[in-house]
Parts: structure tokens; C-alpha cells; sequence
């Protein structure tokens, strides 16, 4: 039987990141995977739809060439090529995953992984064939697969979820998704400005729910711009797919209708992949949905630790790689800090893009904050709108009694390069004041972060 330090169920973001620092730190490492190094977020998730986003965006750029003083020729959109250079770019960083695992000598062993008592996991390989490995210690990082909503049954065809939606054949003429997290209103914005008719259906009173109100108030009205049909507070009942297309049967609050499109993306959450991977043989505890851990990603049973998808907390490619690292430098005798799941910034890569983090508005005043709020629209920032991108804006809240900077929420062009700034200046304990008076440079993006700031404390310039 092989034996190692540490055994790392999963080869997403949380568990290959997990097994390189563990290799850095001296322990001898072993990865378990089932399909492909990198898991769904380099395959299937978070890479080849920046790059299905990519094309989406620079379409886009040629379509409006002429607001820029260029001038082009007819253009098309090759769905096929569209989607082949986004399987591309997948089929890279994977490559680059096992690149990173030679080099740090972590041994990838290809199966079904289930663990066991005895500090063990048990691998069933593509023949069938099991065999044991075992661990000092054992993570688990199995991530979560698309949610199925009992009323919507995925069949791959005409009712798809994430995974068909970047490897289709052919564009379809007309799309339905439900569902408008991050998942759903990127691919909204990938297939709309690829000329196919997208409508949306939400459950929550706002699209992107999880967002300040304010930023999916200013996303409704682009995408309704852009010729996307949205329906809050709605939901899909039911969907007819005997005939040609799809026939969804939509509760609104005005009633009921039908929306018929050539298919229907479900794109309603996630669900962790805690099921045949042998929890309950082991005693592992799970709550929700999702394995019960401590501050350091350690299950009810020493020597057994979970993180990423498969722990409550969002459902981020960040949040899984830095538990990760917290875990196993916990393991090895170091002192890290506990993740501070209060200051881990969420991004949705749509067209504007979204980025936020901390409190919302809404959220900090039923926390009892009494809030100095300020906003700096992208419309009047010089670099903005040189670029022709003036749309959304910059919001930040503060603590009125100290400054403490309790969130930031922005929408428009790169702005998911820019929160970076608010997550380190919170960890830093920034106050609002000292946001205004870091010099920020000119034209820039960025510029509206401080502006935002002054205009919370009424000293706002350039509005």
C-alpha cells in the first residue's frame, strides 16, 4: 500500500493548490483525480468561460468599431471556433497543472477516490480495479457539480446546465436561463451578444441576488439594453420539451406565461460533491449539504479535513486554494491566521463586470452600522470613458463612527482587477480617510475607489 503525509482528494483550485504547498512544506504528497488535473474550474468552470467571455467581449469591440474612428468590414461570429479556443485555453492550464505537479514531485494517482477509516482512501481506477493509499493526514476537495432543480430535469440536450453550455455544437437561436448568479448571467451575456435571444428567470427580486441592490439594479439595465429579457421574483414551473425546442410554463407575479426558446440553461446553484465518497463509513459529520469543519478545515474525525465547495461558505475558487494553504500549514506546525470569511471579494466576469466585497448597504445597517455610503460613477472618470466604457460605477460604505471600510461593490469595464485594493486595505484596517488621501494614479480605473471614498465624506471632486 503507498503511503504518504498527506492524501488530497481532488485536483480543483482547493486541492491542487492544497497539495503544492504541502509539498513545499516537506510532506510527501499524493493527489487524487478522477477525470482532469484542475478540476471543473480550469475544465469546465471558472477558465474556459473567461476565455468564452473573451471572444464574447472582443465581438463586441468590433461591432462598435466605429464609436472608436475604426472602421471594419462585415463581421460574423464562428460559434465553433469560439467554443474550440475556449476548450484550448482549458486544455492548457490543465497541462500547466501537471506541469506544477512534477515539478513539485506530487504523485497523481487517476481514480474514484473514497475514503476510509484507518486514515485511508480507497482508488477505483477507469478498469474498475481498487486499490488503497494512505495518509497521515487526508483532505478532501471534491468541489460541487450543477444543482438540478426536481421541476427541471437536465437531459444534455435541449435542458443543459454549465457544462454543455461551453461545448454546444451550434449556437442556439433562442436561450432561457434560470437562474442568474454568476453562472447564469455569464453565459447570458456570452450567448446575447453572439445574436442568440437570452431571457432570464430569477426567483429573488433582483438578478446577481447576492449583490448590493444597487450594483444588480445598474447589471438589469444593461442586459435589458443589450435586448435580454429579465423576470424577477418568477419562476420556471415546468418545461415542455416534446416538440421542436422548449416550452418553459414561467409563475411571474402577473401570472403565469409561456416562454418558448430553442433551450433551456439551468443554472440554479451548485451542490457539493459529498455523496459515495465515503463520509458516513468514515463518521465524517455533514450539515446542509456540506462537511462540518473548524477554522483550520479539520472534520469531526482527527486527520480527515475538507475544504472549498464541500465546506459551508461561498463557493469561490479563491476561498478553496486559501483554505487549502491555511489547512496544511496548520498541519505542518506553523501559526497561519483563520480565513477571514468576511474579506474574500466575489467577481462575476459578464459585461460590465461585477466585483464585491464585505457588507452590502443593506446587510451593514441590519448589522447595526451606522454608514457614511459614497459612489462615483464611471461616467465621470476620464479613463473610463477614453476607453468608451462609462458605464456602472464604484460604491463603498463605511463605519461612521471609525471609518472602518465595511464594503465595496463595483460594476463596469476591469473591475474585477480593481477589488483587489478594497480586500487588502480591509485586511489592513484602512480607514475611509486614508483611502482619500492615498494618491491614486491619473487617468485610471482606480481613481473612482478613492473618488468613491471622498464622495462618502463629502469631499468628492470630480462630480
Amino acid at each position: 500500500m503507498a503511503q504518504y503525509d498527506v492524501v488530497v482528494l481532488g485536483s480543483g483550485p482547493g486541492g491542487y493548490v492544497t497539495a503544492i504547498r504541502a509539498s513545499q512544506l516537506g510532506m510527501k504528497t499524493a493527489i487524487v483525480e478522477k477525470e482532469n488535473l484542475g478540476g471543473i474550474c480550469l475544465n469546465w468552470g471558472c477558465i474556459p468561460t473567461k476565455a468564452l467571455l473573451k471572444s464574447a467581449q472582443v465581438f463586441e469591440y468590433i461591432k462598435h468599431a466605429k464609436d472608436y474612428g475604426i472602421e471594419v468590414g462585415e463581421s460574423n461570429a464562428n460559434f465553433e471556433a469560439v467554443i474550440k479556443r475556449s476548450r484550448g485555453v482549458a486544455d492548457g492550464m490543465s497541462k500547466g497543472v501537471q506541469f506544477l505537479m512534477k515539478k513539485n514531485k506530487i504523485d497523481v494517482i487517476y481514480g474514484t477516490g473514497k475514503v476510509k477509516a484507518g486514515k485511508k482512501v480507497e482508488v477505483t481506477d477507469a478498469e474498475g480495479k481498487k486499490s488503497d493509499v494512505e495518509g497521515k493526514y487526508i483532505i478532501i476537495a471534491t468541489g460541487a457539480r450543477a444543482r438540478q432543480l426536481p421541476n427541471i430535469p437536465i437531459d444534455g440536450k435541449k435542458i443543459i446546465e454549465y457544462r454543455k453550455a461551453m461545448s454546444l455544437e451550434k449556437k442556439p437561436d433562442s436561450l432561457l436561463v434560470v437562474g442568474s448568479g454568476a453562472i447564469g448571467v455569464e453565459f447570458a451575456y456570452v450567448y446575447a451578444s453572439m445574436g442568440t435571444k437570452v431571457t432570464i428567470v430569477e426567483f429573488m427580486p433582483n438578478i446577481v441576488p447576492v449583490e448590493d441592490e444597487d450594483i444588480s439594479k445598474e447589471l438589469a439595465k444593461a442586459y435589458k439594453k443589450a435586448g435580454i429579457e429579465i423576470y424577477t421574483n418568477s419562476s420556471v414551473e415546468k418545461v415542455d420539451t416534446s416538440g421542436n425546442g422548449c416550452v418553459s410554463t414561467v409563475k411571474t407575479p402577473n401570472g403565469e406565461i409561456k416562454i418558448e426558446t430553442d433551450m433551456v440553461l439551468s443554472a440554479a446553484g451548485i451542490v457539493a460533491n459529498i455523496e459515495n465518497i465515503g463520509l458516513e463509513e468514515v463518521g465524517i459529520a455533514t450539515e446542509k449539504g456540506k462537511i462540518t469543519v473548524n477554522q483550520w478545515s479539520e472534520t469531526n474525525v482527527p486527520g480527515y479535513y475538507a475544504i472549498g465547495d464541500v465546506t459551508p461558505g461561498p463557493a469561490l475558487a479563491h476561498k478553496a486554494s486559501a483554505e487549502g494553504i491555511i489547512c496544511v500549514e496548520k498541519i505542518a506546525g506553523h501559526h497561519p491566521q483563520p480565513m477571514d470569511y468576511k474579506n474574500i471579494p466575489g467577481c462575476t466576469y459578464c459585461t460590465p463586470e461585477i466585483a464585491s466585497v464585505g457588507y452590502t448597504e443593506k446587510a451593514a445597517k441590519e448589522a447595526g452600522y451606522e454608514v457614511k455610503v459614497g459612489k462615483f460613477p464611471f461616467s465621470a472618470s476620464g479613463k473610463a470613458k477614453a476607453a468608451g466604457s462609462p458605464e456602472g460605477f464604484v460604491k463603498v460604505i463605511f463605519d461612521a463612527k471609525y471609518g472602518e471600510w465595511l464594503g465595496c461593490h463595483m460594476i463596469g469595464a476591469n473591475v474585477t482587477e480593481m477589488i483587489g485594493e478594497a480586500v487588502v486595505a480591509r485586511k489592513l484596517e484602512t480607514t475611509g480617510m486614508e483611502i482619500i488621501k492615498s494618491v491614486h494614479p491619473h487617468p485610471t480605473m482606480s481613481e473612482a475607489i478613492m473618488e468613491a471614498a471622498a464622495a462618502a465624506y463629502g469631499e468628492v471632486i470630480h462630480l
